[in-house]
């Protein structure tokens, strides 16, 4: 066979060619899958999410609505008695106990006698009365003579200035002795008698200063009692007027001043309420927990509060607020503290809506900024809007 020069076989034809490839492969990147060289870029995230017809079927669609709020704080506190009505009952002099003449719980009117004791100050305070009342009456005789005396020209004029300037101090010493004992309760009728019959008792009759109830009572026959001592032997309150305390958060009780109405609520008395009114706001903070006591009045004519009962209680600040409002299960807290709702139009598109609070009542978020009156949102579901729309964006 004669051999052609300069031409080239198909099989050197073919190995050079294949050769080329896989070097321009190396170049340039030859052969690959034109799928594998890059990834395509990824949609940019959307404020905006479809369900379907079945999805749709478990998400409720709520109308926003324009509601008015009412302006209040709110506070815990508990009830206390009125110290202002409330009367720890001491002895005028101490001694000992003789009776006992009203028991715990019992209602008292005022200048009723509570208990009796033996007071050897009393007996003295008697017995220096029926020697003034004595003196008293022998300095008047005296002055009667000597004006008998005078007119008969019988005695001098000093003898009747001597006898007035007597009986004058007999008199004084005479009411002083009267007022010690009516200080210590005694009326004018019992002080006549002392004087009258000449004798002495020593048995000192406590009374209530005030009508109400005998709150405490610490005292037997028997016990020896006296002024100022650690426990009152009687306390007596009443409890038509009743306190509310309260601690509120310092920031709180900047809108708060004397004579707010209070509405206030205890766990003894499900679903019922009492009227109260503000009347001292602390004047300074406490450090540990910054927090302002505040002491409203409530008045319980049934009686059905008790002292120490735990309480809450809702002051009313302002006029109501009338805003835009949706249920409260309509807002979603975003990963990043947002608060967030999913406005639509047709119930299947939902749109993702940040939103400003105010207040919450009966169910209702107040908005503030975000929403008007006329746009629908996710009710119930609307968590569900939420993950679908963070899946979507993934």
């Amino acid at each position: 066979m004669q051999k052609i020069h300069g031409s080239t076989s198909p099989r050197a034809t073919l190995r050079i060619g294949f050769g080329l490839c896989i070097g321009l492969a190396v170049l340039t990147g030859c052969g690959k899958d034109p799928s594998a060289q890059a990834k395509p870029p990824t949609p940019p995230a959307s404020d905006s999410v479809t369900i379907n017809d079945q999805q749709a079927r478990h998400v409720t669609v709520e109308p926003v609505q324009l509601r008015n709020f009412d302006q209040h704080r709110d506070a815990v506190g508990f009830i206390d008695f009125n110290q202002d009505r409330l009367a720890q009952v001491f002895p005028a002099y101490q001694g000992r106990v003789r009776q006992v003449l009203a028991k715990l719980g019992d209602d008292v009117t005022k200048g009723q006698v509570l208990f009796t004791i033996d007071s050897p100050d009393l007996a003295q305070a008697e017995s220096n009365l029926i020697a003034t009342a004595g003196v008293r009456e022998l300095t008047t005789r005296t002055l009667g003579r000597a004006r008998q005396m005078l007119d008969v020209q019988a005695s001098a004029q000093k003898d009747v200035e001597q006898a007035t300037s007597d009986q004058q101090a007999a008199e004084g010493n005479y009411r002083s002795a009267r007022n010690v004992l009516r200080l210590q309760g005694m009326t004018d009728g019992d002080i006549d008698r002392i004087v009258a019959s000449h004798k002495v008792d020593g048995e000192l009759r406590v009374l209530s200063p005030m009508a109400g109830r005998v709150t405490a009572r610490t005292v037997a026959p028997g016990d020896f009692v006296q002024p100022g001592g650690a426990t009152a032997p009687f306390t007596v309150a009443n409890l038509d007027s009743l306190w509310m305390v309260a601690n509120v958060a310092e920031d709180d009780a900047m809108a708060l001043r004397a004579g707010q109405t209070v509405t206030v609520a205890v766990n003894a008395l499900p679903g019922r309420t009492l009227q109260g009114t503000i009347e001292v706001v602390g004047s300074s903070v406490d450090p540990a927990t910054h927090r302002v006591q505040v002491r409203s009045t409530i008045h319980d004519t049934r009686r059905e509060l008790r002292p120490q009962m735990l309480a809450t209680f809702v002051i009313r600040t302002g006029e109501p607020l009338r805003s835009a409002a949706v249920p409260a299960n309509a807002v979603v807290r975003e990963g990043d503290g947002t608060m967030t709702v999913y406005t639509t139009q047709d119930g299947h598109r939902f749109t993702r809506r940040p939103v400003k609070l105010g207040l919450q009542q009966d169910g209702f978020n107040q908005i503030v900024e975000g929403l008007s009156g006329s746009e629908r949102v996710a009710g119930d579901g609307a968590l569900f809007i939420s993950n679908a729309l963070a899946l979507q964006s993934q």
